[in-house]
């Protein structure tokens, strides 16, 4: 066995038989830490890459665990028939998957070297080198964007988009990896159709874009949120409603030329 399946990572769950986040029946991995500290995160005891508590339901549980790649792809092949049926596999989110790069690139390589089809959820905020580095093991990237705007992406997500835009570019640019863009749609944020307009021209001058997806915000992670001790931000937010989600979506089509769907 290679020396590169004992890499230690740090993650706070894995989740099988997921049909969203990349193509046919996958398993997650999520990994811990991220760079942006994002409003309407869904997952905030993922951002900090310390072992943290976290009470749920008059429950305490501690969410933050090492792990080695070969403990990993352990639980990942127990479900190859389904990938191979469905044309799944696996799955890296987090948290930013790109801040634990040594353990992302091993586990994206053992995935690839059993015959698993890879994907990864990230918003490219880490060095090229970084990136390019994992780009021969991975299948699919799902890229956020989430504006165009550095100044407001600054705002809601606490640092500008200048690094992700230009890795975008370079992403694309290699031809490497199945490209698609997601995009959060976020009251008060991006939801204009503007806004939508400004990410859909980016995403058809990049190339090599395989499809869009526009994720509806949701309050879904708010729990976790006083759960860590932490306030929720966008407590006062609505989700956007289904009219106005049809008409950015045929916005997004319109002014992308790309396959663009809502969710996923």
């Amino acid at each position: 066995m290679e020396d590169y399946l004992n890499t230690k990572g740090r993650i706070f769950d894995i989740q099988r038989y997921s049909i969203h986040d990349g193509k046919g029946i996958r398993t997650i991995v999520f990994l811990k830490g991220c760079v942006l500290r994002c409003r309407w995160c869904c997952n905030p005891e993922s951002q900090e890459y310390e072992i943290q508590q976290m009470t749920m339901n008059g429950k305490t549980k501690t969410v933050g665990y090492d792990i080695t790649v070969r403990e990993v792809m352990e639980q990942v092949l127990k479900d190859r028939a389904y990938y191979r049926r469905s044309g799944g596999g696996l799955t890296l989110s987090g948290g930013e998957s790109l801040c634990q790069p040594e353990f992302a690139t091993a586990l994206l390589r053992a995935a690839k070297e059993n015959g698993i089809s890879t994907a990864m959820e990230s918003m490219g905020c880490a060095k090229w080198e970084v990136i390019e580095g994992l780009l021969p093991y991975l299948d699919q990237y799902l890229l956020d964007m989430k504006h165009m705007n550095a100044i407001k992406h600054k705002e809601f997500t606490g640092r500008e988009n200048t690094l992700m835009v230009e890795n975008a570019k370079k992403i694309a640019a290699s031809g490497q990896t199945e490209l698609s863009i997601r995009i959060p749609v976020i009251p008060g944020f991006n939801d204009t159709v503007e806004e939508i307009v400004e990410i859909a021209k980016f995403s058809k001058k990049l190339g090599n874009v395989a499809r869009m997806h526009l994720l509806p915000y949701h309050r879904l992670g708010q729990d976790k949120y006083e759960g860590l001790g932490r306030p929720y931000l966008m407590g006062d937010v609505s989700p956007p409603d289904a009219q106005h989600m049809e008409l950015l979506l045929a916005v997004a089509k319109r002014e992308s030329g790309l396959d663009c769907q809502i969710g996923g």
